[in-house]
């Protein structure tokens, strides 16, 4: 795909990028002509992989190692853009932690468990928010995208721990988006299950045929439609506080 100018003189961020739904946003605004920059916590191969298939299509993209559950981490990460770029446009929200507990197996959902998915999940977003504020708000047109769950509108997903984390991530979105306007737009995307994906394969399988069961247009969610939405909400002058769910049309997130 040749690259276009949509984005160009952007700078993206894109945390997570080196996983399947990150990826496939990392590659939509490289293409889209911002300069990408991805994070990873250990797949640095996949990482790289990603990187390479951006500047392969004209792109201009980098990789970081982040883990986002400690925030010195975050705030060095950032520094690192404002010191490398002098500017950061969009932060897409993508990284997220998920382990499949079914929901009735209460005691198998320990404190450790529940502190790594709701760091990760919840108060990653939040950190990477509140470091990149000013630079975000610098040209006064600043995006975030966070990418939650149709778990965390509807009670079904990996665990209690994961669908309560992206709840929180819905509404965070809407704070976010009263607390950094009118220079930043904040919005959200809600994948239901997306196949062959690593999350997807981390899912409970009852929960996973029954997605497919009830999707309504015969087909989950796909990595394109996720990264074709992050990009249509880092286009818009207008949009703010939205959630698009992602799922091929459960009735359940139907709201």
């Amino acid at each position: 795909m040749a690259i276009s100018d949509e984005l160009n003189g952007k700078v993206s961020l894109v945390t997570g990028g080196s996983g399947d739904i990150g990826g496939a946003i990392a590659k939509r605004l490289g293409q889209s002509g911002s300069t990408v920059v991805i994070t990873y916590v250990g797949a640095e191969e996949a990482a790289e992989k990603t990187v390479k298939e951006i500047v392969e299509e004209g792109g201009q993209a980098s990789a970081l190692q982040l883990d986002q559950r400690e925030p010195k981490d975050i705030e060095s990460t950032i520094k690192k853009i404002a010191d490398d770029f002098g500017r950061l446009d969009i932060l897409v929200n993508n990284a997220a932690w998920n382990i499949g507990i079914p929901f009735p197996n209460l005691e198998d959902l320990t404190p450790e468990i529940w502190d790594r998915v709701l760091e990760t999940n919840l108060r990653a977003p939040f950190l990477l928010a509140r470091s990149s504020a000013s630079l975000l708000k610098a040209d006064g047109g600043g995006h975030i995208v966070n990418i939650s769950s149709a778990g965390g509108i509807s009670p079904g997903s990996s665990s209690i721990a994961y669908s309560s984390s992206k709840a929180g991530l819905n509404h965070l979105t809407r704070c976010l988006a009263v607390a950094m306007s009118p220079e930043v737009a904040v919005n959200c995307v809600a994948p239901g299950l997306v196949e062959n994906t690593r999350m997807a394969n981390r899912l409970p399988e009852a929960i996973s045929s029954g997605a497919r069961r009830q999707a309504i247009l015969g087909r989950v969610g796909q990595t394109d439609d996720i990264a074709e939405q992050v990009l249509t909400f880092v286009t818009s002058t207008s949009v703010t506080g939205q959630t698009m769910v992602i799922d091929g049309g459960l009735p359940g997130a139907m709201r």
